[in-house]
């Protein structure tokens, strides 16, 4: 008896928490009653005046919040550029409407990139930063910890394994792919979907071309670098790819490299790579 009491106080907490979440999406609707207004006087038309007043000030609210980051991240000592005006209405409409504080501070980077350096965000970028929730932003974020260039590309790549294409040694192994599991990185399949639908990643795998014997390939995951040195010929690397969506957003962001990963990377490879 005792237990079912104390289960339906919780659910009746549940309830209340839940209506009151309700009762205060009203507000924003100009069904709550506020000081000189009375929701329940007023005719709907005097409801919808008043519900766009409060997201205009919204609005204006966020709009000073990423000026504010803005400011901040722009030095005084570089020479500024004029930006498109067009690029700045579009830039204006879409920053108008983010309201998670992270997320202002990406926009407000934007902005101040932008007057430095003109020309490196493009609108498609930014109406595909204004879909992304602060959740998928974070999971770009662990994605950008993971990802490597190699040598001297620019693009990022997130290697998920290699693979023996050919030769006599490939006789003597159980499987051609060796591949590292994401998910204990806290990067699921489900995720890479995510990152993929929101344009962040590309749908498809990619491989690297054949990887010369003997030849030292550099990787640079964020501050931290290894060299590695097939021991032998016919293998080849397995990798997801930004976007140029994607790699545009790299420029905000950087994470810490992920040790574990780069860990896990060095052991994999260990077998079939020389590591230095």
């Amino acid at each position: 008896m005792a237990d079912t009491v104390v289960s339906n106080k919780k659910e009746q907490t549940s309830e209340v928490s839940a209506r009151k979440k309700a009762l205060l999406l009203g507000r924003k609707l100009g069904l709550a009653s506020e000081e000189g207004y009375r929701a329940s006087q007023a005719s709907i038309a005097e409801r919808a005046e008043h519900r766009q007043r409060k997201l205009a000030s919204q609005y204006q609210a966020n709009l000073e919040s990423v000026y504010t980051i803005a400011l901040a991240n722009t030095p005084s000592e570089v020479t500024g550029s004029d930006l498109d005006p067009d690029w700045v209405h579009q830039f204006f409409q879409l920053a108008e409407q983010i309201h998670n504080r992270k997320m202002q501070e990406l926009w407000g980077k934007i902005l101040a990139h932008e007057i430095t350096s003109p020309g490196h965000f493009s609108l498609r970028t930014l109406t595909t930063l204004k879909q992304l929730t602060h959740k998928e932003a974070q999971l770009f974020e662990k994605v950008l910890a993971m990802a490597i260039k190699i040598n001297s590309e620019s693009r990022h790549k997130l290697i998920i394994g290699y693979r023996y294409a050919g030769g006599i040694g490939k006789l003597f192994r159980k499987t051609d792919a060796i591949n590292i599991g994401l998910s204990q990185f806290g990067l699921p399949y489900s995720t890479i979907l995510t990152l993929i639908d929101a344009g962040i990643l590309h749908r498809s795998e990619f491989e690297t071309g054949l990887l010369n014997s003997k030849t030292p390939i550099s990787f640079t995951l964020q501050e931290r670098k290894m060299t590695l040195t097939p021991k032998g010929g016919h293998l080849l690397f397995n990798y997801y790819r930004l976007t140029p969506i994607g790699e545009e957003l790299a420029q905000l962001v950087r994470p810490s490299a992920d040790v574990e990963y780069s860990k896990a990377l060095k052991a994999l490879f260990a077998k079939d790579f020389i590591i230095d």
